[in-house]
């Protein structure tokens, strides 16, 4: 799949959530303090439509993708057990660059999410790590 294409698609995604009333109000969250609701709902909002309601990677528009994307529910599994925070994180903020984990064809998230109150990193800050406390709890 091209780069042009994943970002027809990426950008179709994006469009239709907004079509469905999806404002950056959604993306309103606590202002200092995590939340696992909030990160469900990130997750909703941006990760299912690829890597599915409960992380496996069987979201709608998983077949679409050159490569599938990854099985985010056994991220520990596959780190001996230990879920790999920093990781997911260094994902989030600047996209994968290693062939052997995945294609970069994921939306790199930090950006988007700055963009959406770019007056305070702190809450793109928490967005993260609200997302990455979801995926966690996702795990096997």
């Amino acid at each position: 799949m091209t780069f042009g294409v994943v970002r027809v698609v990426v950008t179709s995604c994006v469009l239709l959530s907004l079509s469905f009333g999806l404002d950056a109000a959604q993306f309103k969250q606590q202002k200092t303090a995590t939340n696992l609701k909030a990160g469900a709902e990130t997750y909703r909002q941006c990760c299912a439509v690829c890597h599915g309601k409960t992380g496996k990677g069987d979201g709608p528009a998983a077949s679409a993708l050159k490569v599938g994307p990854p099985d985010l529910s056994a991220l520990a599994v596959r780190h001996d057990g230990k879920f790999p925070d920093a990781y997911v994180s260094d994902v989030l903020r600047n996209g994968v660059n290693a062939p052997a984990h995945g294609t970069p064809e994921m939306p790199i998230w930090g950006p988007l999410f700055l963009a959406l109150d770019s007056s305070f990193q702190s809450q793109a800050n928490l967005r993260i790590t609200n997302l990455i406390n979801y995926i966690k709890s996702l795990q096997e």
